[in-house]
């Protein structure tokens, strides 16, 4: 298969237009509205993509990264809801794919018990993982700002390329991911990263799609992926061929399935489309923007 065609500049730096509501149209019809980037070619394939439920870090506004938090009891309500929204939508699915972080993967639980799936494949690799906060892991990010900056700490978290200072052997955190056993099982600990940033994220992220994903979403399988806010945006970049500059301006939801039709050739059939009304999604991507301001 040859290589997807490139977006012209215009359409790089569109800001990604986004679709809203409470049922998705089956695979393998043109919806309407679906009318963006490959209007030529017909949807064949569906990808769809969860952010977890809050964890417990989250609430408490501390930088979680690849420390193994887990949910809140305000993220497993969330991962309740992201289960009857895909339930409402008639969305069943093939196959899974999850991070090895503990958040992730009880959200995803939650959904596959919910929508009387339970026993599907679930594929877990550290490439999914949050990006690293480095030595930022476990603090405040009010605290931080008022340390280093508001505008520093909004760089180091919004910006595409510049990551936090390196985790070093005396953080707090620094042996309970080196020496997390899920972690160690595929990497050395000197293959751990001591820090990322989203275009670090991206390079370990992409991979993943194009060598497990999707071959499956080519052989005709239903793929549901629940993860991470980062790793997420990694995939919508590389799938919506977004440019820098637009990706690091999209903050997804906690919790609400979103999703991508996709041609022959994996390429975009139509905007991403939201499993939820447009004021709820906006809601919740304000509230991602703002922690830490």
């Amino acid at each position: 298969m040859g290589s997807p065609a490139q977006p012209s500049a215009a359409q790089r730096e569109r800001h990604p237009r986004c679709q809203y509501g409470s049922s998705a149209p089956a695979r393998r019809t043109c919806s309407s509205t679906a009318s963006t980037a490959s209007t030529a070619m017909a949807p064949q394939y569906r990808v769809v993509m969860v952010r977890h439920g809050e964890s417990e870090w989250n609430l408490q506004n501390l930088f979680c990264g690849w420390y193994d938090a887990k949910l809140s009891d305000i993220g497993r309500e969330e991962a309740y809801a992201s289960a009857k929204m895909l339930q409402e939508a008639g969305l069943e699915f093939d196959v899974c794919h999850t991070s090895l972080l503990s958040r992730a993967n009880d959200t995803l639980d939650v959904i596959l018990r919910e929508i009387g799936q339970p026993n599907l494949p679930v594929y877990k690799s550290w490439r999914l993982n949050e990006r690293h906060y480095g030595a930022l892991t476990g603090f405040n990010k009010l605290q931080t700002a008022q340390k280093y900056g508001a505008e520093q700490v909004q760089i180091w978290r919004r910006s595409y390329d510049i990551p936090p200072p390196p985790i070093e052997e005396d953080h707090k955190y620094y042996s309970a991911i080196v020496n997390n056993p899920k972690f160690t099982q595929d990497l050395s600990k000197d293959e751990i990263p001591r820090t990322e940033s989203l275009k670090t994220t991206l390079q370990r992220v992409i991979p993943y799609w194009e060598d497990v994903i999707a071959p499956q979403i080519r052989q005709g399988k239903r793929v549901l992926i629940v993860t991470h806010g980062t790793s997420l945006r990694g995939l919508v970049k590389h799938v919506q061929q977004m440019s820098d500059e637009v990706i690091v301006k999209l903050n997804l939801p906690n919790a609400i399935p979103f999703y991508y039709d996709l041609d022959e050739n994996l390429q975009t059939v139509g905007p991403l489309r939201f499993l939820a009304d447009e004021e709820t999604v906006r809601r919740e991507m304000e509230k991602v923007a703002s922690i830490g301001k």
